[in-house]
């Protein structure tokens, strides 16, 4: 085994057991939620609590202890450049909005970058009991079971994951959905874009498409695809581009092609 693999095994066992433990501390606070203050970010959609900020400073520290050199972006307090060549991309919930309102559709959300590929993808969904983990080379797996994504399954035959929010105007994604209806497919929109990439993953969905999203929301997910034998389009991770949103797109290897053209790439 090289330093490289060990360095990358050493960080997805850590990543795993970092999203167990968030995932305790977030569920703990679902239970209590009626307690919680919720407040707004960019628009009454955009909700954050405390919560979101405890669980993100649970993760930065538990990460600074055993790799103090590794950079660190999350969600809420931003980004902390590094010096180990790996960085930490993390959402301590994703999905905050069911989050407040009661639904389980949310998770823990844990990416590591090394040079500009994800090579690490975590995610925890704690209301299910969940825990989705890929490590690049490795595979990816749902609570231990690998993962292999279904070749046959398309946009006719199975669900697509759409995303929608306040950066892209209302008549764009009325388009998407239209070509989509069209083309013989239907959808599902649970609030968290970092889960139903998980559901690609792991063949729930047999694809996702959100024209805008952030680093943190797709990055884990995106290693997962990849792991369980799909593809996503490259999201932007140079320099500030890092913190800045993209599109996001990830599939099956057989809606690929009906994805592409979803998202005006091919």
């Amino acid at each position: 085994m090289t330093s490289q693999e060990t360095d990358l095994d050493r960080r997805f066992v850590l990543a795993k057991a970092i999203a167990q433990e968030a995932g305790a501390m977030a569920l703990d606070y679902f239970n209590r939620r009626d307690s919680l203050v919720i407040e707004t970010k960019r628009d009454p959609q955009d909700v954050v609590s405390i919560a979101d900020r405890t669980v993100e400073k649970l993760i930065r520290e538990r990460v600074e202890a055993t790799f103090a050199g590794d950079g660190f972006l999350g969600e809420e307090f931003g980004h902390t450049a590094g010096s180990s060549g790996y960085t930490w991309v993390v959402d301590p919930i994703d999905g905050t909005a069911p989050f407040v309102s009661g639904m389980p559709n949310w998770c823990v959300s844990i990416a590591v970058l090394h040079g500009n590929e994800p090579v690490i993808g975590v995610i925890g969904a704690p209301c299910h009991n969940e825990l989705y983990a890929a490590a690049a080379g490795r595979g990816a797996k749902l609570n231990g079971r690998v993962l292999t994504l279904d070749p046959t399954r398309n946009v006719r035959n199975a669900m697509t994951g759409i995303g929608a929010n306040s950066h892209v105007a209302p008549e764009v994604m009325a388009d998407i959905i239209i070509r989509l209806l069209q083309a013989g497919g239907t959808f599902i929109r649970n609030g968290s874009g970092a889960l139903m990439l998980a559901y690609v993953a792991a063949g729930r969905l047999v694809g996702y498409y959100e024209p805008y999203m952030h680093a943190w929301d797709c990055l884990a997910g995106y290693c997962l695809v990849k792991e369980a034998g799909g593809w996503h389009h490259p999201f932007p991770v140079e320099g500030e581009r890092l913190t800045r949103g993209a599109p996001v797109v990830a599939a099956g290897p057989g809606a690929r092609a009906d994805l592409e053209r979803l998202a005006g790439l091919a």
